[in-house]
């Protein structure tokens, strides 16, 4: 029944380097365009194993990447992270259930809700920003929920595994 699901939020481990790859290198080239995603412009297997295990062994100030696990009933089925991180200023959030059955009921918001205290504090954030396609709907709802405010609407190539696309930016401020 899925009242009674449980969720719980947890940092990243090297246990959950393999699925986070997964999710990535195994998505249907549709579901990644649809939230800005090429992919040709994925990192290999190899690559996505070196910069998270980088992530793991830094400490919270010399961090370019933070990611926290999502997890259902204590299965992991997802993940938030922030990059472009300004270490006690700002940093960028994404957000990724990593399975379709996952998606559209709810939990990413739940999940946020339990994970934007993580950035904050560990990152010491003042400001929060994400910055999702803009015609991807599922971010673009769920942001003004967790009180983030709309800043703009621009064309940009928000990384380095998107292409060129329109995106909102919207931001939270501690």
């Amino acid at each position: 029944m899925e009242s009674e699901s449980k969720l719980s939020v947890r940092e990243i481990s090297s246990g959950d380097i393999d699925a986070i790859a997964n999710y990535w290198l195994n998505a249907d080239a549709d579901y990644l365009r649809g939230m800005g995603a090429e992919k040709t412009k994925l990192p290999s297997r190899e690559q996505w194993h070196q910069m998270l295990s980088a992530q793991l062994a830094e400490g919270y100030p010399e961090k370019q990447a933070y990611a926290i696990i999502w997890e259902l009933n204590g299965q992991p089925i997802g993940h938030s992270n922030v990059n472009k991180i300004v270490f006690g200023e700002e940093a960028y959030l994404h957000l990724h259930l990593w399975h379709p059955a996952h998606r559209k009921g709810g939990h990413g918001l739940a999940f946020l809700k339990m994970t934007i205290p993580f950035f904050f504090k560990n990152m010491q954030l003042k400001r929060l920003y994400c910055e999702p396609f803009a015609l991807n709907p599922a971010p673009n709802r769920t942001l003004p929920k967790l009180g983030f405010s709309f800043v703009k609407n621009y064309v940009t190539t928000p990384g380095s595994i998107n292409f060129e696309q329109e995106v909102n930016l919207w931001v939270l401020e501690k």
